[in-house]
């Protein structure tokens, strides 16, 4: 690749990643746990309804991201929408290597993994499909329970957490 091609690529990434920056989307936190028994999670906002018959959702996960490998080997995992005052866990979540179960802010769901306490919405899902798309795993659930709260959501915009005006 010469130098400018290099350049140009930059160039289009940053752009890409700007426009994709301006697109407001709700922040969730997806769990689940290895082999082992351990949890990992990783906070998203590549989350969305697929379909509501089978009930399907996608959550992607990046290949950098440190429970990478769990994700691609589990049968289960969680997906938590977050609620607006729960930035401090979507920030938790987003980091690499931090100590992200609090006992007091998570919790297990009925299909007994790790989930984050009182979110808006808490999906737990069998793996349905896993697709490579690019530099991230797109992870398809199917989901098997719902359990749904009152409130607002977190809203991730222009690169910062933001909340909804009434």
């Amino acid at each position: 690749m010469t130098e400018s091609s290099a350049a140009v690529r930059a160039t289009a990434s940053d752009s890409f990643r700007s426009a994709m920056a301006r697109c407001a989307a709700g922040v969730v936190v997806a769990t689940t746990r290895d082999a082992g028994g351990r949890p990992w999670g990783f906070t998203a906002t590549s989350f969305c309804s697929v379909s509501l018959e089978p009930p399907l959702i996608l959550v992607c996960v990046a290949h950098s991201a440190s429970g990478y490998g769990a994700f691609t080997e589990c049968g289960e995992f969680a997906v938590s929408v977050l609620r607006e005052d729960q930035q401090e866990i979507a920030t938790r979540f987003a980091r690499s290597g931090a100590d992200k179960f609090l006992p007091e802010e998570t919790t297990t769901t009925p299909a007994l993994l790790p989930a984050v306490a009182d979110a808006l919405c808490g999906l737990d899902c069998r793996v349905h499909a896993r697709y490579e798309g690019g530099d991230h795993l797109i992870l398809v659930g199917r989901v098997t329970d719902v359990r749904v709260r009152n409130g607002a959501p977190l809203v991730h915009h222009d690169r910062a957490f933001r909340t909804l005006r009434p």
